[in-house]
């Protein structure tokens, strides 16, 4: 806690998000004197966005394999999680009056599936810690004669001066949200390294033919599994549902596996994934039934009557094989377990979930960039990704937990060094 009698320590959250939130939570309840600004009129819009088809608050597997969906930065992330993890995180939801249960998938909601009350509970709670929020603060940097905070408003140019900043600005996804990504060259003005900013849980585009896309635009694949390579170059076979859209593919099974396809088209030009368009029959299974007699019947009925392989799945296998293949019924056997589609491209940036790239770890120290003292970063801004499942929102909040408790530390070291 700050020495009573002195003046509370006066710090900027520039962000209300997730981790801007948490971090003005954390901070104030060290005794700070905290002060949000966001650029949009209201807080959490983004959290609000994803909570309309039920807000996956975090998920409920062992904590090890939590981790490791953290990928190749999982180290980097784990601790803050570490000291606010998924139990932490359904403890503070059930301090703000919101109960949760886990669903069938181990993703943890609350009971009423809604985001908006929770948040409610959330901004009283702050606002009572007594935080202040200024909407339509949009941040353009520092002044460079004293450091000063500039923000544009709707009444021109504001200056502030505060003790430390805690920026939690996003990454570079649903733009219209708040999450722009216009921060990057504030940053990389200063000396901070940023890795550039890419697409995250997004879909796909393949050269799927007129033909095919007309047809099957916005049908989805509901029992399917895929099979890929992972970042590391090991085979990885999951199973669940995505949807082929106008121009390529995408959906939960497509953004889990999304990672390891944008790096593998940034190296070599395209990915190929392996759809099992049966994946509850052996490939046994499946020769027998396609070789088996079917009298006058076409290869289309016998596949829809043996394999239940209709619709979307037919187009797909008539899409992605020659005449003469599909006619090949060993090749349409082995197809129909293993069809391999091509991935050219990402979706653009503001059309994904989240987003990969940000704030190198290595100019941080703990949440302070080594380059600014003073100032911390918490959330999509550092360098880290990870699946949909409750994984994002929890490694925003812990980090955001994490840098208003090291501002609040930094301070009163330097105060202590004196």
């Amino acid at each position: 806690m700050t020495n009573s009698s002195s003046p509370p320590f006066h710090i900027a959250v520039i962000g209300g998000g997730p981790a801007g939130l948490m971090a003005a939570q954390a901070a104030s309840g060290l005794g700070a004197k905290v002060e949000l600004f966001d650029a949009m009129p209201s807080v959490g819009r983004k959290f609000l966005l994803a909570g309309r088809g039920g807000m996956n608050i975090t998920h409920a597997e062992g904590y090890q394999p939590f981790v490791s969906r953290y990928g190749r930065q999982a180290h980097r992330v784990k601790p803050a999680l570490d000291q606010f993890g998924p139990q932490k995180v359904r403890d503070w939801v059930h301090s703000l009056g919101v109960e949760t249960f886990v669903g069938s998938s181990n993703r943890v909601f609350p009971t009423d599936m809604k985001a908006a009350p929770l948040l409610r509970a959330w901004l009283h709670r702050l606002r009572e810690a007594g935080v202040q929020f200024h909407m339509r603060h949009r941040w353009t940097g520092w002044q460079d004669e004293d450091g000063q905070l500039a923000f544009a408003t709707p009444d021109g140019e504001r200056l502030r001066a505060f003790d430390a900043v805690i920026l939690a600005l996003g990454g570079g996804s649903w733009a219209r949200l708040g999450s722009d990504g216009a921060w990057v060259p504030l940053l990389q003005g200063q000396g901070v390294a940023v890795a550039a900013l890419a697409p995250a849980n997004c879909g796909f585009d393949v050269d799927w033919s007129a033909h095919f896309s007309s047809r099957h635009a916005g049908e989805p694949l509901t029992t399917v599994a895929i099979t890929a390579h992972d970042i590391d170059g090991l085979r990885i076979k999951r199973q669940g549902q995505f949807v082929i859209t106008a121009g390529g593919v995408e959906g939960s099974l497509i953004y889990a596996l999304s990672a390891a396809l944008r790096e593998q088209i940034a190296r070599d030009g395209s990915a190929t994934i392996w759809l099992d368009l049966a994946p509850d029959h052996s490939h046994e299974r499946v020769f027998e039934e396609v070789t088996r007699p079917r009298g006058a019947r076409s290869m289309s009925s016998h596949l829809n009557s043996r394999l239940g392989i209709k619709g979307v799945k037919s187009g797909l296998l008539r899409e992605c094989l020659s005449a003469a293949d599909f006619a090949d019924e060993a090749k349409l056997a082995a197809a129909i377990k293993l069809l391999p589609v091509t991935l050219v491209r990402p979706r653009p940036i503001d059309e994904a979930i989240s987003s990969a790239g940000g704030v190198e770890f290595d100019g941080v120290d703990g949440s302070m960039l080594r380059a600014m003292p003073g100032v911390f970063v918490a959330g999509e801004m550092l360098d880290w990704e990870a699946p949909t499942g409750g994984y994002l929102l929890t490694a925003c909040l812990a980090q955001g937990k994490a840098a208003g408790e090291q501002a609040v530390a930094w301070l009163e070291e330097k105060v202590n060094a004196r």
